[in-house]
């Protein structure tokens, strides 16, 4: 699921398997060492700040297709 801000990222379709898994099955909001151990499964490092770019512009596409705001607690009437 790639769309504006990702595809910019020029990620390997490999990696986007990875990350996508990841998004799917471990967390929508990975903390800090969880990150890691994507990134590094991935080949990404975190100096990049690609994974965790990733998973905020995933988030976002996510929860817009639910009918949420993009913005994580930013929930309205």
């Amino acid at each position: 699921m790639a769309s504006n801000g990702m595809e910019s990222m020029q990620l390997a379709e490999d990696q986007i398997k990875i990350l996508e898994e990841n998004f799917t099955r471990v967390s929508k909001h990975p903390d800090e060492s969880t990150l890691m151990l994507i990134a590094a499964e991935s080949g990404l490092t975190e100096k990049e700040t690609a994974v965790s770019k990733w998973f905020r512009l995933r988030n976002a596409q996510w929860r817009q297709a639910e009918g949420l705001p993009a913005q994580l607690g930013s929930v309205k009437d």
